[in-house]
C-alpha cells in the first residue's frame, strides 16, 4: 500500500543480511519529492538515523533503502560510512544525488552492515521496481513482527482525488520519542516541505508517540513522508481547508499503523488504552498515562485479565507528577472501581468482563484541571520473554 499513491514504485529482495527471507526493501519516487522526517531521541542513534536526518533536512528526497537483520547501530565511524555508502549506491543506480536517498535499518545492534550484500541487493531491487512491489517491501522490513503493517487512504485536495499510503515495522523496543521504529508514508499530494513536516509531527504526536510495548526507545526509530505531487491536485502551500484535510488523513494513517504495532507487540495477546483526565496539563496527563501503560505489573494484570486497579493507582503515584491521588477516580471499561483514591463497591465479575474487552479501557480521572492524555499498550506475556531472551540466537 506504500505504492497506493501515484508516482511511487517499490521492490524487495533477499540480500542475505537475514538469511532465508527478503530483507532489503527499496521505495523509489519517479521524480524528486518533498520530504520530511522525525527521528529517535535516543542518544545512541544509529548510523542510518544520523544520515537520513541530514538528508531529509534538504526537504527533498527520491528514495528510501531499508534493510532488516542489522541495525547498523553502535558501529562507529565505519557504520556511518556504510550508511552513506548505501545512499550513494542507490543514488548511482537511480541517477540522483546521494542526499536524495534516505536509509533505514532494523535488527541486531553492534553488528557491521554487510555492504557487499547491500550493494548487490540494491542493484537487484532497482531492476524489479514496480507499482505492485509495496506489499513485498512491507514484509521485507519486518524483524520480530508477525505480520506486515500497511495503510491506504483516499482524500480530496482542491476537489481532486489524492492518495496516501503507509507501511511500518515494529513489535518490540517500542516506546517512541518523536517516531516509532520504522514508519514510511507516501502521498501524491503536492505539499511544501515545511507544511509536510508540520503535518508529520502532528500525526506522529497523536499516534505513534502514544504507544508503548516495553518502554524501550529504539536506536533506529524514524518516520518519514514523501510527497510526489503526481495527483495533479492543487499544491498545498498555506493554511486552509486543504492542509487541514491532509493533516487529518496523515494522522489517521499513522493511528492505524500505531494500533497495528501495539497489537503485534512481541508476545502480545491483548491491548489496552490508558486515558488520564482532569490533569493540570497535557504533559502531566501524558506522563501519568505512560507510567501506567509501561508498568510491568499493570501489563501482567492485563494479560491475566485481573481487574487489579491498585496497580493503576500505584503506577500513577510513582509517575513523578505531583498529582492529588485523594481526588482520583479509576474506571475499568465502564466499571467505576475506585473513588477518591480508595476502593468503592463494584461487581468483580463485571470488572473482570471489562478486562476481556477489545481493547481494554483504563480511565484515571483526576480533579485538578481539564487536561487529558492517552497511551496505548499491550500485555506482558511469556512470549515477550521468550523472544527477547534469544533475540540474537
Amino acid at each position: 500500500m506504500i505504492t497506493h499513491p501515484a508516482g511511487f514504485r517499490a521492490a524487495a529482495v533477499a540480500a542475505g543480511i537475514q538469511p532465508g527471507r527478503d530483507d532489503l526493501a527499496l521505495l523509489v519516487a519517479d521524480g524528486p519529492c518533498a520530504a520530511a522526517g522525525v527521528f529517535t531521541q535516543n542518544r545512541a542513534a544509529a548510523a542510518p538515523v544520523v544520515v537520513s536526518r541530514e538528508h531529509v533536512g534538504t526537504g527533498r528526497a527520491r528514495a528510501v533503502v531499508i534493510n532488516a537483520g542489522c541495525a547498523n547501530a553502535a558501529t562507529g565511524a565505519a557504520g556511518l560510512r556504510d550508511a552513506r555508502d548505501t545512499a550513494s549506491c542507490a543514488a548511482g543506480t537511480l541517477r540522483c544525488a546521494p542526499a536524495e536517498v534516505l536509509v533505514a535499518s532494523t535488527g541486531v545492534i553492534g553488528v557491521p552492515l554487510p555492504m557487499e550484500k547491500v550493494r548487490a541487493g540494491i542493484e537487484r531491487a532497482v531492476a524489479v521496481l514496480s507499482r505492485d512491489g509495496g506489499a513485498l517491501a512491507a514484509r521485507a522490513i519486518l524483524t520480530t513482527d508477525t505480520r506486515p503493517k500497511e495503510v491506504a487512504l483516499d482524500l480530496q485536495v482542491g476537489g481532486r482525488p489524492v492518495r496516501l499510503g503507509a507501511m511500518a515495522k515494529g513489535a518490540g523496543m517500542i516506546a517512541p520519542n518523536l517516531a516509532t521504529m520504522l514508519a514510511f508514508f507516501t502521498t501524491d499530494a503536492r505539499v511544501t516541505p515545511g507544511l509536510l513536516h508540520r503535518a508529520l509531527v502532528e500525526a506522529v504526536g497523536e499516534s505513534l508517540n502514544r504507544i508503548t510495548v516495553d518502554g524501550d526507545t529504539s536506536t533506529n526509530d524514524m518516520a518519514v513522508v514523501l510527497a510526489s505531487g503526481a495527483s495533479g491536485a492543487p499544491a498545498i502551500e498555506s493554511e486552509g481547508a486543504d492542509l487541514e484535510g491532509f493533516c487529518r488523513a496523515l494522522t489517521e494513517a499513522s493511528r492505524r499503523l500505531a494500533e497495528m504495532i501495539v497489537r503485534d507487540g512481541e508476545g502480545a495477546s491483548r491491548i489496552a488504552e490508558v486515558r488520564v483526565e482532569g490533569a493540570r496539563s497535557a504533559a502531566e496527563a501524558d506522563r501519568i498515562a505512560r507510567t501506567v501503560a509501561e508498568s510491568p505489573l499493570v501489563k501482567t494484570a492485563l494479560h491475566g485479565g485481573d481487574p487489579n486497579w491498585g496497580r493503576l493507582l500505584a503506577a500513577a503515584g510513582r509517575s513523578g507528577v505531583d498529582a492529588d491521588l485523594s481526588g482520583l477516580d479509576i474506571f475499568i471499561g465502564d466499571v467505576w472501581v475506585a473513588e477518591g483514591g480508595a476502593a468503592r463497591a463494584y461487581d468483580e465479575a463485571v470488572a473482570a468482563a471489562a478486562m476481556r474487552e477489545d481493547p481494554v479501557r483504563f480511565r484515571l480521572r483526576f480533579r485538578q484541571g481539564t487536561a487529558a492524555g492517552r497511551v496505548w499498550t499491550c500485555d506482558l506475556t511469556h512470549g515477550y520473554v521468550d523472544i527477547n531472551a534469544h533475540y540474537r540466537s
